[in-house]
This record gives C-alpha cells, structure tokens and sequence, in this order.
C-alpha cells in the first residue's frame, strides 16, 4: 500500500478570506475542518478528511477577538497533532501579544513568550508569521520561525504608480524602534528616510518631540507595523504636516483599527492609509486601501514545504 506525503491548508475562523487566496496561489482547495462552538462556548474541531502523514499548515491571525483566536488555534493544531499530521505548520499572519515581549514595568507578565510557549506545547513545529512588532520574540520559540517582511508588497504599489518620483518622496519611520524596517522600504524605493522622535506618557497616548530629517515640501510615506488605536498614526501626521510636509500617505502592514481608529484617521492629514489582509475586516472607509500577503505567504509555504530558502525572497 503507497501513500504520499501532501501538503494540506486548513483555515481557522478569524481571516477565512485570506486563507482561500493563499489556496489559490497554491494551487490547492481548503481542507475540511469544522471550527465551531458547544453551546457553552468552548471550542469543538472537526477535522473531515485524513491528514495522517501529511504536512499540514494552519492558517490564524490571533487578532481580536484575541483571546477567542488563540484558543482556537491552539486546539486546532492539538487535533491535528493527535490525527498523526506529519507536521504541523502555523501561518499566523497577524501575531497578537508581540507587543509585550519584554518587562516595561516591574511585575509585567511577558506575554508574547507566554503565547510562544502554549503554540510549541500544543504541537506546532514551524511559525510563519509577518512583521513581528519585535523581531526578538523570534527567539522566544524552540521551533523554527519565518518572520516575513511586508515591504515587498508595498514597494510593488509604489513603483507601479504613474507619477511616482523618489526625489519627491521620504519614508518616515513614526519611532526610533521602527528604523530599520523604514530603512529596508526606504532603499528598495530610493526615497530619503525621516525619524520622528516621540515619547509616550502612557499607554496608546504618544506625543511627538522632533522630527529628524528634511520633510518640508516633500510627500512622506508613514511607514509602521501596526495601527491599533491609530493615535500614534495620526499625531505623526499632524507633526509632519507642521513641518511643512505636502501629501501624507501611511503604510502598516497590521490594521487592528481599535475602537475609533477609523474616525481618527478619516479626520486626520493622512490622504490614504494602505494596509494588508493579515486581519479581515468586513467594512473599511475609501481612504484605507487594502494590499493582500496572499502571494507571499503562499510563496513561503511553498518554499518551506520543498526545504528551500525563504529569506532569499527578500534579497
């Protein structure tokens, strides 16, 4: 009796759309599983269709409802785990709680390496994820992780604008903690790169202090990883249209878009905010425009399935 080794995607509840667009660059159909509530509330999977000896990959953002996520994932992979999958490979392109991975405070939880530890013990043995908020928690997994970048997807929009002229533009990183992901954007554009300088007095308030670079009369790309609240997003904005910047257009790879977020950035300076597909979001306004990751999460997982490199996508 043959039996062969396939390569099989499943999709958890939070961004089904995302999952059927990197089954089409595949070039394979979802796979049969069921995720749904008892009447409790608890969790209940229902995998229809054999994955014994197969590599499977799941695609979950852990994105709000956060929590509801999570958990549904970390069953998800338990019941694939205990099918016999060969391995169990997690696509998350949204990774929620990356932004506490280290103690700000005394008696802070870090709770980024908490979540690495329940997707390691569930029975996942490979993370691919985009744009970590810190690139370290990388090192918080025993098991391998790709962390893809998203500037590709974003320079391909911006070199395929008509009237776009690198001497015209800068790429502004919104914090000194960004820099080197605006820096990567900057180069593959050919643009100028701007720092603004802020500090935050508390939680989701920042405050602008100094913009380092030359804006003035410039159009500036706001390039950042997330906007949840968007009051970082549009308080940059403010400041560099201060500083005589012309046209202000924002680029963040994870649109959380927490409570008014939406309003915020509609009354805002910024003239059109691009976001991926790594969160679904049923409804969002003209001025965000949304750029799908299907094609490189699709070009990873083909890469990972056939042991060939990764990183070299970025290069």
């Amino acid at each position: 009796m043959a039996t062969s080794n396939e390569l099989k995607l499943f999709a958890g509840n939070s961004n089904k759309p995302l999952a059927s667009r990197i089954g089409e660059h595949i070039g394979i159909q979802l796979g049969d599983c069921e995720v749904s509530r008892f009447s409790d509330g608890e969790v209940n999977v229902r995998i229809n269709e054999t994955v014994r000896g197969h590599d499977v990959f799941i695609v979950q953002s852990t994105s709000p409802p956060v929590n509801e996520n999570l958990v549904e994932l970390l069953i998800m992979i338990d019941a694939f785990k205990r099918a016999s999958a060969h391995t169990v490979a997690v696509v998350i392109p949204y990774y929620g709680y990356a932004r506490q991975d280290r103690k700000a405070r005394g008696r802070d939880p870090i709770s980024a390496k908490l979540v690495a530890n329940l997707l390691t013990v569930a029975g996942a043995s490979r993370i691919l994820t985009v744009d970590l908020h810190a690139e370290q928690i990388q090192g918080f997994f025993d098991i391998p992780v790709d962390n893809l970048w998203s500037f590709p997807i974003f320079t391909n929009h911006f070199k395929n604008m008509d009237d776009f002229d690198p001497e015209e533009w800068v790429v502004v990183s919104p914090d000194v903690g960004g820099v080197r992901r605006a820096r990567q954007f900057a180069e593959r554009l050919s643009t100028a790169l701007a720092i603004l300088d802020k500090r935050r007095p508390k939680i989701n308030v920042a405050e602008v202090v100094n913009v380092i670079g030359d804006v003035k009369d410039k159009n500036v790309i706001l390039y950042d990883d997330i906007v949840d609240t968007a009051r970082s997003l549009v308080e940059a904005a403010r400041a560099l249209k201060e500083q005589g910047a012309q046209k202000i257009v924002a680029c963040a790879t994870h649109g959380v878009f927490s409570g008014e977020a939406l309003k915020r950035i509609e009354n805002s300076p910024i003239e059109k905010l691009y976001v991926t597909d790594t969160i679904h979001h049923e409804f969002l306004p003209e001025k965000v425009e949304v750029l799908s990751v299907a094609e490189l999460l699709g070009e990873a997982i083909l890469r990972i399935r056939k042991n060939l490199s990764v990183s070299i996508m970025f290069r």
